[in-house]
C-alpha cells in the first residue's frame, strides 16, 4: 500500500495494537455475530446480514448491523466478535480516507484487499485466544475494472475470492447449499438477476437460515425487524430501505395459506 499512505502503520508507530489478546475467563461467553452473505447480481453485488448477536445459547442483541460501509464502493460484512470487527471497519474507513488525502488518489481495489488481510493477520493472537475471532466478507465495486467483486477471509487473514457468492457465520451451511442450487439450476444464474429479485432471494435465504439455526435472527415482523441488505454498483453503496424489505417480505417471502 506504500508507507506514506498507510494509516494503520501510523497507528502502530504511535503504539496502537489491534486485538490485544485477553485471556478468556472461564465460563464467560464472548458475543458473536452470525450469518452474512454476498452474491453478484445483474448490476453489482448484494451483501446482507441478519441482525442477531449471540453469546453461547443466549440472544444478546437483535439489532446488530453486520453490513458496514467502508467507503463509497466497498463494504465489510462481519461474522464473529462485533467489537473487533467494528474496530477493523473504523481503521479501514480512516485508512482509505488517509490514503486518498495523502496520495491524492483512490486506493486500488487490490490495495483495499491487502489492507483487510493485514488487519486480520494483526488480529491472529486475539482470534486464537477466542476473544476476537472475525471471519468477514469484503465486497465492492472495482471502478478501474468496472466489476463487482467478493472476497471472504478465514480468522487468520487468508483471502479467497468468492467468484459468484460467499457466506460466513453459523447459518452459512444452509445458505451455501441454496445459493449453489439457485446458481446451478435456477431459472437464471445469480449474476443475471435484476435488483428486486436479488433482494427477494436474500430475504428468503436469511429466513431459511433462521429456520435451521437458532443463532440467525431472520425477520421479526412484530418488532418491525428486517435484515440489513446493501447493494454496491457502479454508482456506489446503497441500503435497501426498510419499507421495501417489509413490502417484499409480505408479498414474496411469507407463505399465504
Amino acid at each position: 500500500m506504500g508507507m506514506q499512505g498507510d494509516f494503520f502503520q501510523l497507528l502502530k508507530e504511535q503504539g496502537y495494537q489491534l486485538g490485544a489478546p485477553v485471556a478468556a475467563s472461564a465460563g464467560v461467553e464472548i458475543p458473536t455475530a452470525t450469518t452474512i452473505l454476498a452474491f453478484k447480481y445483474r448490476d453489482g453485488v448484494l451483501v446482507a446480514g441478519d441482525r442477531r448477536a449471540t453469546a453461547g445459547n443466549m440472544v444478546m442483541y437483535d439489532r446488530t448491523d453486520k453490513v458496514l460501509e467502508i467507503d463509497r464502493h466497498s463494504v465489510m460484512a462481519i461474522a464473529g466478535v462485533p467489537a473487533t470487527a467494528y474496530e477493523m471497519v473504523r481503521i479501514l474507513e480512516h485508512s482509505f480516507k488517509y490514503y486518498r488525502r495523502t496520495q491524492l488518489q483512490e486506493l486500488s481495489f487490490e490495495g483495499k484487499l491487502r489492507a483487510v488481510s493485514k488487519l486480520l493477520k494483526e488480529n491472529v493472537a486475539a482470534a486464537l485466544s477466542g476473544t476476537g475471532a472475525v471471519a468477514p466478507i469484503f465486497a465492492g465495486y472495482d471502478v478501474e475494472q468496472e466489476a463487482a467483486k467478493i472476497y471472504f477471509y478465514d480468522i487468520l487473514g487468508a483471502e479467497f475470492e468468492g467468484v459468484e457468492y460467499a457466506v460466513s457465520g453459523s447459518g452459512s451451511p444452509t445458505i451455501r447449499g441454496i445459493l449453489h442450487y439457485l446458481n446451478t439450476w435456477g431459472e437464471q444464474p445469480l449474476n443475471a438477476m435484476p435488483e428486486e429479485q436479488a433482494v427477494i432471494h436474500a430475504l428468503r435465504l436469511l429466513t431459511s437460515a433462521a429456520e435451521f439455526d437458532s443463532a440467525t435472527g431472520g425477520v421479526n415482523r412484530e418488532a418491525n425487524l428486517y435484515p440489513v441488505i446493501k447493494l454496491i454498483a457502479a454508482g456506489g453503496v446503497g441500503a435497501v430501505p426498510e419499507a421495501t424489505l417489509k413490502s417484499l417480505f409480505e408479498t414474496k417471502v411469507v407463505r399465504h395459506v
